[in-house]
């Protein structure tokens, strides 16, 4: 499951610590292992102590290895790409629709599990507006701007939904570009 936390270049490591325990360890949990790149942030005396304190384990990234850190590759290139369809030039509210994107990119199935991350989590996906009966005509109740609201964040989603299935399909086309399909019988 991927969480975006907006913070800023200039935030020190127990700044990082405060919004990774705001916002990962109240929902998850202390974490027995994190792997993280090479940040000065992270190598820094009071990460180091803070996780050694709590028993989780911390793994750095290899430089020339990009695999030991490929699946948050893989989200940092959906989190750009998603960011770009929806902000479409405008970058100065980018923070505002993170919560929206994350929730997104959560549900959405991925193709190398088959289930979205809430699923193998939480073992269900939840509900969005699209998922939930239409309520009879109760307009008079309905506060426009809760509508509009409403409205917008469906639209949000549907976007953002159909823009990663493109970029799946896309990138697993661009992947499997001249492999050959491996078939294995019993006994191989």
């Amino acid at each position: 499951m991927a969480h975006f936390i907006p913070c800023h270049k200039i935030d020190d490591a127990s700044n990082i610590a405060k919004l990774f325990f705001r916002d990962v360890i109240k929902i998850h949990g202390l974490p027995k292992s994190i792997v993280s790149d090479r940040d000065t942030k992270f190598l820094s005396h009071f990460w180091r102590v803070l996780w050694s304190r709590l028993g989780t384990k911390f793994l750095f990234s290899t430089t020339c290895h990009p695999q030991t850190d490929g699946q948050t590759k893989v989200v940092n290139r959906s989190l750009s790409t998603m960011l770009r369809a929806v902000l479409k030039g405008n970058h100065k509210s980018w923070d505002e629709y993170l919560p929206h994107i994350e929730f997104a990119y959560n549900r959405v199935v991925h193709e190398t599990t088959n289930i979205s991350p809430f699923e193998a989590v939480y073992g269900f996906n939840p509900l969005t507006p699209l998922d939930l009966i239409p309520l009879p005509n109760v307009n008079h109740f309905i506060h426009k701007e809760g509508t509009s609201r409403a409205e917008f964040v469906e639209k949000l989603h549907e976007r953002i939904k159909t823009h990663i299935q493109l970029q799946n399909e896309k990138y697993a086309q661009s992947n499997n570009k001249g492999k050959k399909t491996m078939i294995f019988e019993e006994g191989d």
